[in-house]
């Protein structure tokens, strides 16, 4: 029976022969045509430059990660804004010492970007790439930073691999991609994200997982709890008309489609971004530059990004375009910096639904939880 080497499907029927032998149907949209990975030798005396301290949480956090991942694989889950990033760094730090192959996979390509420039400033001595679309000329180094797509490139090839926001598209439900991260990870993984799925969930219950719970911002400030308003959907448009009226605020106003994302930023003469916008770079740096102080934004927004004193809303919250992991995320835009950790986060529906609540829930019970690290 073939087995497909790159997401290891097994079926016939996704089996056909072309012009160049056996391909898999299953995942012949990932597949490229590879190119030669160069064979790399991992630096020598790897260093860890932090121009600032961890928080007592976050270090006591850091301490059980780095030590667990050697020998099984670990959940991280993590508030948003807690800083993801810095709980990995001596986990990283160890493996590069001991010269094992260390990747982190991340769904969204500027993400990766970003922090591809991020890690080679706290990794001096190393060799960070990045492996994302445009960017696979160089696919061999110390820590290779990749989105989910690039990991077909890597089969039985990290030691340690770091599954960034595994819930979100597009690696979440993608039967392809998770068997591609599989077949590429031959030692162990760490799972980073605020909302855990219940494959991960799964993954711990069974034993296969260790949990590490950060409820903790840096700032110490709690994660902001979102206002809900439910009202007629006519006066949703007018609440938030109120809203932005304010001039010394910025406001992201999430909205469930890319037609409604469009017909608002009109409405509203501002800019809007969605998934098919050609300017995203543009539009984002003109936000974070506070050139622009209202954003109209699809989910796309919902992860990866931080904004300084910015505002949240998201209207028609109780849509079907999303759950309660995605408002997790949009409400965790609020508050992140130490500068401006407070800040308001409005859901506006027309209905009520459990999964807006589950959401509101969620987030307060964090907050009342004990602030700090939980290893089950």
């Amino acid at each position: 029976m073939n087995q497909c080497p790159y997401c290891l499907n097994k079926d016939p029927i996704y089996f056909y022969t072309g012009t160049r032998g056996v391909y898999c149907r299953k995942c012949v949209a990932y597949i490229q045509e590879k190119e030669s990975t160069s064979s790399w030798d991992i630096s020598e005396n790897p260093e860890l430059s932090m121009n600032y301290p961890l928080t007592s949480a976050q270090l006591a956090c850091s301490k059980v990660i780095a030590s667990e991942c050697m020998t099984s694989s670990v959940l991280v889950e993590a508030v948003c804004g807690a800083g993801k990033t810095e709980l990995v760094l001596e986990a990283i730090k160890e493996g590069l010492i001991n010269k094992i192959k260390i990747g982190w996979a991340i769904p969204r390509r500027q993400v990766v970007l970003e922090l591809t420039q991020r890690l080679t400033k706290l990794f001096p001595k190393s060799k960070v790439i990045c492996v994302c679309q445009g960017f696979t000329s160089i696919t061999d180094g110390d820590l290779i930073v990749c989105t989910t797509h690039q990991l077909f490139r890597y089969p039985h090839w990290f030691d340690l691999l770091i599954m960034d926001e595994p819930d979100a598209f597009p690696f979440k439900g993608n039967q392809v991609l998770q068997m591609i991260a599989q077949k590429s990870c031959r030692g162990h993984m760490i799972y980073l994200t605020a909302t855990v799925d219940d494959y991960l969930k799964s993954r711990v219950s069974a034993g296969k997982c260790k949990h590490v719970i950060l409820n903790e911002r840096p700032h110490k400030h709690p994660v902001v709890e979102p206002k809900l308003l439910i009202q007629p959907r006519w006066t949703l448009y007018l609440i938030v008309y109120m809203l932005i009226r304010d001039l010394s605020r910025q406001w992201i106003i999430f909205v469930p489609s890319m037609n409604m994302a469009k017909k608002l930023s009109w409405i509203l003469r501002c800019d809007y971004i969605t998934s098919k916008s050609s300017n995203k770079d543009e539009i984002i740096r003109r936000f974070s530059k506070r050139e622009n102080r209202i954003l109209v934004s699809t989910t796309i927004l919902e992860r990866g990004v931080t904004f300084e004193n910015i505002h949240v809303c998201v209207l028609m919250a109780n849509h079907p375009v999303f759950d309660e992991a995605s408002l997790v995320q949009m409400s965790g835009r609020v508050g992140r910096t130490f500068n401006f950790p407070t800040g308001d986060c409005v859901f506006l529906c027309d209905q009520k639904e459990e999964f807006v609540i589950s959401c509101i829930k969620k987030i307060q019970q964090a907050n009342r939880s004990v602030y700090g690290v939980q290893n089950h």
